[in-house]
């Protein structure tokens, strides 16, 4: 299968073997699924990114989530029609398993990690409710062991952003943890 991107917007780019870029940027809300290698780098911040990977199929897949899911559906309810699902933690997840489970990969064979959802606005009061990162942290982790997956690997919390750049055809995460002048985009 070729890369596809795709993103909030439903924007949908199709690459072949000879024009894979070497390098794509993830955008907030958007997702990355492909069988051919490409490197796909994103920032984090209260976002959370899950990547899932499998060693058979040499395939990996990226999503970058904005909220941990959708509101007024119940969680993991949305299918590949849902124009708003990739940006929800829960619905990614879902989309980049079903791909996965459309391509014979076994839920065993899938290497999944977790990065993102720091608190980078921390005034350090006390907090009575949790915060959008720990939100998307929770959900994350709640979907993956509903699904029964194994996290090989994970780098969350905390009040500093990451810069994360995966590679679809080793599973291997860089990461970077980011000091605050350089999170100001985030």
């Amino acid at each position: 299968m070729k890369p596809v991107l795709s993103s909030i917007n439903e924007t949908v780019i199709f690459m072949d073997n000879q024009s894979v870029p070497e390098h794509i940027y993830l955008k907030p809300g958007d997702i990355c699924i492909s069988d051919t290698p490409a490197l796909i780098s994103t920032l984090l911040g209260s976002c959370v990114s899950v990547t899932m990977f499998s060693r058979r199929h040499k395939a990996g897949a990226i999503c970058h989530g904005l909220l941990p899911s959708c509101k007024g559906r119940k969680p993991c309810e949305c299918d590949v029609f849902c124009r708003e699902g990739i940006r929800y933690v829960d619905c990614s997840i879902m989309r980049m398993l079903g791909w996965f489970e459309q391509k014979g990969a076994a839920r065993g064979e899938i290497d999944v990690k977790v990065f993102g959802g720091s608190d980078m606005l921390t005034t350090g009061g006390i907090r009575s409710k949790a915060t959008v990162g720990q939100q998307n942290i929770i959900m994350a982790f709640k979907v993956i062991e509903k699904e029964k997956l194994r996290i090989a690997a994970s780098d969350v919390g905390g009040v500093r952003g990451r810069k994360i750049i995966f590679s679809t055809h080793t599973g291997e995460v860089l990461l970077k943890r980011l000091l605050k002048s350089e999170t100001e985009d985030l």
